[in-house]
């Protein structure tokens, strides 16, 4: 009796041929079209419609003429081998299986392997204490100071972050200059969305004088776009250079390039306004914080920076100087109101491709992560040394502390609870 086996499963077809070769079992050539028997030396037809292995399962008095009278010598050599091959063939598919659906935290485990670290940032220290002049302040930090203070002008992209605009809108009101703000009504995913900005503009009412707003309007993006969401970001920053420079900047003023989550304090846009022979680029070291300022994740958040403008200034979210400001500001990433918030940016931003499966996005699931301090994309952490890989796997510690946050946040906590320790619970 012959029992037709799909070729569809590789690892049957290599233990099979392994068996025959090494005498274990016999597999006869079924007879075949001319031209169609397969190099394998083993049981493989090929139809019209379908490929088969064809294994003996009990051999009949036709094949009886085929069979070899094995020595009991080659009869034991054959079944060691076969007990070799058994754990080797499942060891082999296990393998496989694992690689395939475990990949992404295979190689972010082994990143410390295959990876090289980024040159580390040249910190510049950063000085502040309550009531002392900025013509002090500005000497602290081997710095002059100007006569008159310079422009500061604040760019964002927006995408549905809005309690944290809102925070940082108030927080840096008394320093900037110029808001400018591009909004647009698709994600870097293709997704269409609300233009939340332009809806809640009674909210920002305050700041009305000081906004720079545009819309870019974005069609239905064709499937190479939806692969490629890094592209579709970048031409968001090229359409925020073009609004830059209608905004009215002009060269030595001072430009913040951020996403809208990442806030810098009031005390370091004041460095910014008033010291003269600051760097004309630096980053900005921002507290790096998820779901709420209860989870304080590391210090290095480093995207921020700050440009003396120049004719050739452009918006950039990347690395561009190696000199970083410590201590300035604030990134509070994933830090909204309602769960449905959270699902919304997980499928619409750039890294959207982390969601794997469907119940990434069950609010239940959301819920329980947030209180817990989990990753939200049940990801290892991305770091380059075993050392800080093992030191931040599992939970964000819990911080029972408010102190050193933005000002307006603790001036409005019943506003904004959802954003301090013991708030983890949203609605939704």
């Amino acid at each position: 009796m012959l029992l037709p086996v799909p070729l569809s499963s590789p690892c049957l077809l290599i233990f099979c041929s392994l068996l025959h070769n090494a005498g274990c079992i016999q597999l006869p050539i079924l007879p075949c079209s001319p031209g169609r028997e397969s190099a394998w030396g083993t049981l493989i037809c090929f139809s019209e419609t379908r490929s088969f292995l064809s294994l003996p399962m009990k051999q009949d008095s036709r094949m009886a003429g085929n069979s070899v009278n094995l020595p009991h010598a080659t009869r034991r050599r054959s079944t060691l081998a076969f007990k070799f091959l058994i754990p080797f063939v499942l060891v082999l598919s296990v393998s496989v299986i694992a690689v395939t659906q475990y990949f992404q935290s295979i190689s972010y485990f082994l990143r410390p392997l295959w990876d090289t670290p980024p040159k580390p940032f040249s910190r510049i220290p950063h000085y502040y204490a309550p009531n002392m002049s900025m013509d002090q302040l500005c000497q602290l930090h081997g710095w002059g100071i100007l006569s008159f203070p310079r422009r500061v002008f604040d760019a964002v992209l927006f995408s549905n972050e809005l309690d944290i605009l809102e925070i940082r809108y108030h927080e840096l009101f008394p320093y900037v200059d110029r808001f400018v703000i591009l909004e647009a009504n698709a994600t870097f995913t293709g997704i269409p969305k609300s233009l939340t900005f332009f809806e809640n503009l009674n909210r920002f009412a305050f700041a009305s004088s000081k906004i720079v707003y545009d819309m870019l309007p974005i069609g239905d993006l064709d499937p190479d776009s939806r692969r490629m969401p890094f592209l579709v970001e970048a031409g968001h920053r090229r359409a925020l250079n073009n609004l830059l420079k209608r905004s009215g900047i002009a060269v030595g003023d001072v430009l913040i390039m951020a996403d809208a989550d990442e806030i810098p304090s009031p005390e370091t846009v004041q460095l910014l306004k008033w010291c003269d022979g600051i760097p004309p680029i630096m980053h900005l070291e921002l507290k790096n914080y998820m779901y709420s300022f209860e989870f304080h994740v590391d210090q290095n958040s480093w995207r921020t920076t700050a440009h003396v403008f120049t004719e050739r200034t452009k918006y950039q979210h990347s690395r561009q100087t190696d000199l970083m400001l410590a201590d300035a500001g604030w990134h509070c990433s994933f830090c909204f109101r309602e769960i449905k918030e959270f699902a919304f940016k997980m499928k619409a931003y750039s890294h959207a491709d982390r969601v794997k499966h469907d119940i990434f996005l069950n609010p239940d699931r959301i819920q329980r992560v947030i209180c817990n301090g989990d990753n939200i994309f049940d990801m290892l952490p991305e770091e380059y040394t075993f050392s800080d890989l093992f030191k931040k796997m599992g939970r964000i510690p819990r911080s029972a502390s408010a102190v050193h946050l933005p000002s307006y946040l603790i001036r409005n906590a019943d506003s904004y609870r959802f954003l301090l320790p013991g708030g983890c619970l949203r609605p939704g």
